[in-house]
């Protein structure tokens, strides 16, 4: 699936959450205010506003690097069941070819 939104794009909507957040009341009002601006979904704009704030330590929860190696070890994870069922297998085979007379 591809991205509506650049990496440029993101980088830019942040920086101006940040510029702009003195002149508003809420985080919730800065974001309309820019999402309005870029013509983006208030909902887009929040969401990144949160995975940065996760990334940069300031609230707790799941960094984006971490949800990254944590999907890469679960396939690695997937990957070596899947060869050990087939040594497992192939095993048993040479077992039973051993038994025979």
């Amino acid at each position: 699936m591809s991205r509506k939104y650049s990496p440029e794009m993101r980088e830019r909507a942040l920086r101006m959450l940040a510029e702009t957040r003195p002149e508003h009341s809420t985080m919730m009002a800065v974001i309309r205010h820019i999402a309005g601006l870029l013509g983006m979904s208030p909902e887009t704009l929040r969401l990144w506003q949160r995975r940065y704030e996760v990334d940069a330590g300031v609230k707790p929860g799941l960094t984006t690097d971490a949800a990254a190696e944590i999907k890469r070890l679960q396939k690695q994870n997937a990957e070596l069941r899947k060869a050990n069922e087939i040594l497992k297998a192939a095993s048993v085979f040479f077992a039973k070819e051993l038994d025979r007379p």
